[in-house]
């Protein structure tokens, strides 16, 4: 396997440099198996060393098309710590992954592509406080049947059988809505215990993108 990796690197009329090999080899967990030929590697062996194979080079554009589709837990982690590493040290790097998970870890630029069609591409973080929304988690002392109707000026759902009302609000707004709907529930004597805030995640704004419907007039002739 040793072979097959230096091998690789001569292809692109690379030197041999050993050390080099041993840093890439030790990075993909590979090191204890260097001198076992190929026909006798697991299926996840295989895959970690097309991966030493790719890297061999130290290519300037790498293009990784999901490289961790179907691979288990550990060889994951291993290529997103080296890709990681890759990007710090200059390297361009073209990833395309269903898991979206993988792309928020490790992309600076996101694309999206629903059927065929590139139908967004930004900056991670620009794509996320442009589309990404926050929803307020209010934990009530006593669950909620229904949604007060004098509670319709919010968008608010109930969650965990009526102990929490959700709130999503845009936080860029001028105002979120957020004291007047406080407020309101003091009004009407619904307690709470415990807020909360989270933010939406890249699978969500990816979620909304792919099910948003066409703009009007697309696809006509």
């Amino acid at each position: 396997m040793w072979n097959t990796v230096t091998f690789s690197r001569g292809l692109y009329g690379k030197p041999r440099n050993d050390a080099f090999t041993e840093e890439l080899l030790k990075r993909l967990s590979l090191w204890d198996k260097r001198k076992t030929i190929m026909m006798h590697l697991s299926g996840g062996m295989k895959r970690r060393v097309m991966i030493a194979k790719a890297l061999s080079h130290e290519p300037a554009i790498l293009f990784l098309d999901e490289p961790t589709a179907g691979v288990d837990v550990e060889l994951r982690r291993d290529m997103w710590e080296l890709v990681r590493k890759l990007r710090a040290d200059g390297t361009t790097i073209i990833l395309t992954t269903h898991y979206i998970e993988e792309a928020e870890e490790m992309a600076d630029r996101v694309g999206v592509i629903s059927k065929g069609e590139l139908i967004a591409v930004d900056e991670k973080m620009a794509l996320m406080a442009k589309m990404g929304r926050k929803t307020l988690d209010i934990m009530l002392t006593e669950p909620l049947a229904a949604i007060p109707a004098e509670l319709s000026d919010w968008t608010l759902h109930l969650e965990d059988e009526g102990h929490a009302l959700c709130y999503e609000f845009d936080s860029h707004a001028e105002r979120t809505g957020i004291a007047s709907l406080m407020r309101r529930l003091g009004e009407l004597g619904i307690a709470y215990k415990d807020l909360s805030t989270h933010q939406s995640s890249l699978e969500d704004i990816f979620v909304e993108l792919v099910h948003r419907p066409p703009p009007e007039g697309a696809g006509a002739a």
